[in-house]
């Protein structure tokens, strides 16, 4: 049976693009990704195609973070993607780029096994889907987000402390 991928496209390209920029940082590439993914997914029938999309999704965001951190550019997106944030007060504008960057940190800070289960568990996936895209057990997954969301909130006021510090 062929999979119907206009209507997963439908229902799934906004929660995708969304876990990609988690990802990457960059809404932009995150679009780009998003479809890269439908398009090498076309023409297959996984059983779970949501699942199968989100896995092709993360592997291409991985490769280019590795291939970003080889070329040292992460900086320079985060900076990029900062300067084009713009607000009608300057001052809301810079509240809103220094909250992103915390957040990011603090993403950045997690194992890639807590920032994924969190990504997947945002963009609206199970816990069994979870454990399938983790290869953690499903009964593990609760307790996998429960201390992934603790310390992110711990990376999170960890860098507002050092951020009103200097």
């Amino acid at each position: 049976m062929s999979t119907d991928w206009e209507a997963v496209y439908r229902s799934t390209y906004s929660d995708l693009v969304r876990f990609l920029h988690r990802k990457v940082w960059d809404a932009d590439r995150a679009q780009d990704l998003a479809q890269e993914s439908f398009v090498r997914v076309l023409g297959r029938s996984p059983e779970n195609p949501r699942a199968f999309l989100f896995t092709v999704a993360a592997n291409l965001a991985r490769d280019e973070a590795r291939a970003a951190m080889r070329r040292k550019q992460h900086l320079e997106l985060i900076k990029v993607e900062g300067q084009q944030a713009s607000a009608d007060d300057p001052a809301e504008s810079l509240e809103l780029r220094e909250q992103d960057l915390a957040v990011r940190r603090a993403l950045e800070s997690l194992s890639e096994r807590d920032r994924d289960a969190l990504l997947l568990w945002d963009a609206g996936f199970s816990y069994p889907e979870i454990a399938r895209q983790t290869g953690l057990a499903e009964g593990a997954i609760g307790t996998t987000l429960a201390r992934a969301r603790r310390r992110l909130v711990e990376a999170y006021e960890a860098t507002e402390a050092r951020d009103v510090a200097h």
